[in-house]
């Protein structure tokens, strides 16, 4: 683990905390029993938590109090969970967040990709089949 609060006044010692591992993005990492998703990631030095659904530039953690969704991800295979708000949890699989629909754009069809690497691979293919 990188930087964190080993003696906190209101929250006890780190060291009388559980050991968890969780998954993010098929990689195992550690946190502690009352991590949430976002203060584990964090820990292990992980800042991107999605990528943006437009531009595809990384987002993180924004406020990291539940007000912005700018953490959202996808957790045990259900999407747009805030992982500032999520406890992690011993075996939890955590992916980046899900690529959005976008409601304007008229070739939304079929099954929409769950994460940013499935709608990069089917936007690949789409650009080979335009060839």
């Amino acid at each position: 683990m990188t930087k964190r609060i080993i003696d906190h006044p209101v929250l006890g010692k780190l060291e009388e905390e559980k050991q968890v591992s969780f998954q993010f993005d098929g990689q195992t990492y550690d946190g502690f029993e009352r991590d949430t998703i976002a203060s584990a990631l964090l820990a292990n030095g992980i800042r991107t938590l999605r990528q943006h659904e437009e531009s595809g530039n990384p987002r993180g953690i924004y406020c990291n109090i539940g007000h912005c969704y700018e953490c959202r991800c996808t957790v045990n295979n259900v999407s747009n969970i805030r992982a500032c708000l999520t406890p992690i949890e011993d075996n939890m699989v955590v992916e980046s967040g899900q690529v959005q629909p976008d409601p304007l754009n008229p070739n939304n069809e079929g099954p929409l990709p769950r994460t940013y690497a499935e709608y990069t691979k089917r936007e690949g293919e789409n650009q080979d089949a335009n060839k």
